[in-house]
């Protein structure tokens, strides 16, 4: 099957003061070090990858005192131009959430939702071609789910997480291409499981390893798969379905419970107006 990649806008924050202090998700120790030098190093490789695919990078300056801006996906969700913001369950990332306001203000963009729940932007929620995926259970309310489907006028789906490891949906689903995705089974309830299964009877099913790998924390841009390296087991299936996996190495941002769709926005336009 031929592959079309599809240019993408990114909104990516270098991992300036990134550390890990506090534990808010099951990958987070603080008792080990992180070598501040290499993630930058390893963020700067994520961006100069999609620089080098043709895909447009902007770019958030990080504060101090917030170390998981580098984690620039769960800052807002972004549908045909407009703007749900996000608003963070634990206190130590709510400074985020204006932040991230304050530069889509400052970009250009105007229909901009401030919202009433919890919800932690593309942490939680990923868009294909005919439904906005939601997950709920750790972090974010059922209740955006709703605000959501409202602001943006898109039927959202709501999946319920119950595995720890996988506190986010960007940590247990990617959305491939269209209506195309890859998922871990056992992090979703039974229920949720069969909804996926209704819903993409062809999905690729991600094993235990590949899952624990951070594997299902990629982006893809239609064509190219940027993913964790150690999740060395979606190589193949990816290339058999015609997809290009470029394996990242973002280990020590791994420290912190995030890999490359944590790092990544992704800012998507309005549609174009008809003929």
């Amino acid at each position: 099957m031929r592959r079309d990649a599809t240019p993408r806008r990114y909104l990516m924050c270098a991992p300036a003061h990134f550390k890990v202090t506090y534990s808010i998700n099951p990958w987070m120790d603080p008792t080990k070090p992180v070598d501040l030098p290499l993630a930058l190093a390893q963020w700067e490789d994520l961006r100069d990858r999609y620089l080098s695919l043709g895909h447009t990078v902007e770019t958030l300056e990080p504060e101090p005192g917030l170390p998981d801006m580098v984690f620039a996906a769960n800052g807002a969700l972004v549908v045909d131009g407009r703007v749900l913001g996000a608003r963070f369950a634990y206190p130590e990332r709510t400074a985020e959430a204006e932040i991230h306001l304050d530069w889509f203000r400052a970009n250009g963009f105007t229909d901009i939702h401030e919202p009433s729940h919890v919800n932690e932007g593309e942490g939680d929620f990923a868009v294909t071609a005919s439904w906005i995926l939601a997950g709920r259970g750790f972090r974010s309310s059922p209740l955006s789910h709703d605000e959501a489907q409202e602001f943006f006028g898109r039927p959202v789906i709501g999946l319920d997480l119950v595995d720890p490891r996988y506190y986010h949906l960007d940590t247990a689903l990617c959305v491939l291409d269209g209506d195309e995705i890859m998922y871990h089974p056992p992090a979703f309830s039974p229920g949720s499981q069969a909804v996926l299964r209704r819903l993409f009877p062809d999905a690729l099913l991600v094993d235990a390893p590949d899952a624990a790998a951070f594997g299902l924390n990629s982006v893809s841009d239609g064509r190219h798969v940027l993913l964790p390296q150690a999740a060395t087991g979606l190589l193949a299936p990816l290339r058999e379905r015609g997809f290009e996996p470029i394996p990242m190495d973002l280990g020590e941002l791994l420290k912190g419970g995030g890999s490359v769709k944590c790092c990544t926005q992704e800012l998507r336009p309005a549609p174009e107006p008809p003929a």
